[in-house]
C-alpha cells in the first residue's frame, strides 16, 4: 500500500511539475502584442523585472507574473544589457530576454568619405544623432592626445570608410577605431614598399597618399599619379598640386584658385615650397596609400585634367603646355574636374602655371 501510496504521489507530483512547465513555456512563448516593430531603449542599470512591468502597463504582455516566477524558480538574475533593442513581430518574451541578455542592439552606420578633411569628419560625427558627442569641444591636440598620439597633426590619421555603431557609443570611440585601422593599414603598406622612393617615414608616405587622394578622379590613375610626384621629388621639382594650395587657404577657399593664391606662402602650398607639405591634407584611402607606396613606373612628370575626370600625363613640359591649351583653356562644354571637394563645394578653376 505504502509503495501505491508513493508512486500515486510521485506521478501526481510529475503531472503537475508538467503541467506547470506547460503553462509556462505557453505563457513565455506567447508572441508579443506588437502591431509593428518598435524600438526598446534599456536605460543603464534597469532590469529585466522593471522592463517586464512597463511592457505589462503597455498592453504588450498580458501578465508579466509568470516570467517573474520563472526567474525566481530558476534563480535567475534577469540582467540585461543596456542599449537600444529592435522588437519585431512574432517575438516572444524568451526571444526578447535572449536578445537583451546577448546585447544584440540595434546598430547605425556612418560613413567618414575618402579625400575629406579631419574637420569634415567631426563634422559628420557632430551630425550622427545616436552618437554621444564627447569631443565637441575638444582641441585637435586633445583628441590626438586622447589617442596616444600628442604632439602630432591629425590630418590624415583616421581611415575613411563606412562604421557601425550603437547608440550611447562616444564619437571619440569611432575615431579611435577609425585611427588604429589607419595606424595598421600604413603600417602594412609601408611594410610592402617599393625600393627607392624619396620617403624618410611612413608619415611621408601617408602625406603623399593624401595628395594622390585628393588628385585623383578615376582609379586606375592613382598609381600614375603617385609615379609623378615621386619622380618630381627624386628629380628636386616642386609637386605644385591644387589641393595643397586649397588646403592652406582653409575657409578662404572658395572655389577658386587664382595666381596670387599660387604664391601665397603657407606650410602647404607645394607651388612656393619643396618638397612634401607639413601634414596630409585628407584622409586618404587604401588605394591611394598602396598607390604612394608602389607607384607607376615611367617619365611622366605633368598631367592636367582633361574634364572627363581623367588626365593627360606628359614627359615634358612642352607636351603638358599643349595638353594645357586643349584641355584648359579651350574646356569643353561639360567640363568637370574630379575629385569634387567633399563639402560639396564648387569645382575649382585654376589657372596653369609653368614650371
Amino acid at each position: 500500500m505504502i509503495k501505491k501510496i508513493t508512486l500515486a504521489v510521485f506521478l501526481l507530483t510529475l503531472l503537475v511539475a508538467s503541467a506547470v512547465s506547460y503553462w509556462f513555456y505557453k505563457q513565455l512563448s506567447q508572441p508579443l502584442r506588437l502591431e509593428s516593430s518598435r524600438l526598446l531603449d534599456i536605460a543603464p542599470g534597469r532590469s529585466f523585472i522593471s522592463l517586464l512591468n512597463q511592457l505589462e502597463q503597455e498592453g504588450v504582455i498580458s501578465s508579466s507574473l509568470p516570467t517573474r516566477v520563472w526567474l525566481r524558480l530558476t534563480g535567475d538574475a534577469g540582467v540585461i544589457r543596456t542599449g537600444e533593442y529592435q522588437l519585431d513581430p512574432p517575438m516572444n518574451l524568451t526571444q526578447l530576454y535572449s536578445k537583451l541578455q546577448a546585447g544584440d542592439l540595434v546598430t547605425y552606420r556612418i560613413t567618414l568619405v575618402e579625400g575629406s578633411t579631419f574637420e569634415g569628419m567631426r563634422q559628420t560625427l557632430a551630425a550622427a544623432k545616436k552618437l554621444t558627442k564627447t569631443t565637441t569641444d575638444w582641441s585637435e591636440a586633445e583628441i590626438m592626445a586622447a589617442l596616444e598620439m600628442p604632439n602630432q597633426a591629425a590630418e590624415g590619421w583616421f581611415f575613411p570608410d563606412t562604421y557601425t555603431y550603437s547608440k550611447g557609443m562616444q564619437d571619440l570611440d569611432l575615431m579611435r577605431q577609425a585611427n588604429r585601422t589607419m595606424q595598421q593599414l600604413l603600417k602594412d603598406v609601408w611594410a610592402n614598399r617599393a625600393s627607392g622612393l624619396p620617403y624618410k617615414t611612413p608619415y611621408d608616405a601617408l602625406i603623399m597618399a593624401s595628395i594622390v587622394e585628393r588628385e585623383t578622379g578615376a582609379p586606375h590613375e592613382r598609381e600614375a599619379i603617385a609615379g609623378v610626384f615621386v619622380r618630381r621629388l627624386q628629380k628636386g621639382m616642386r609637386l605644385q598640386t591644387d589641393p595643397t594650395v586649397i588646403y592652406g587657404m582653409d575657409k578662404n577657399y572658395q572655389g577658386k584658385i587664382t595666381r596670387r593664391n599660387l604664391r601665397e606662402a603657407t606650410p602647404w602650398n607645394t607651388y612656393t615650397n619643396y618638397g612634401l607639405p607639413l601634414t596630409p591634407i585628407a584622409l586618404p584611402g587604401a588605394a591611394a596609400l598602396k598607390a604612394s607606396v608602389n607607384p607607376a613606373q615611367g617619365n611622366a612628370l605633368y598631367f592636367v585634367a582633361k574634364g572627363d575626370g581623367t588626365h593627360q600625363f606628359s614627359a615634358s613640359l612642352e607636351a603638358h603646355n599643349q595638353a594645357v591649351k586643349k584641355y584648359q583653356l579651350q574646356r569643353r562644354e561639360d567640363y568637370r574636374s574630379w575629385p569634387a571637394p567633399p563639402t560639396d563645394e564648387p569645382e575649382a578653376t585654376r589657372e596653369q602655371p609653368s614650371e
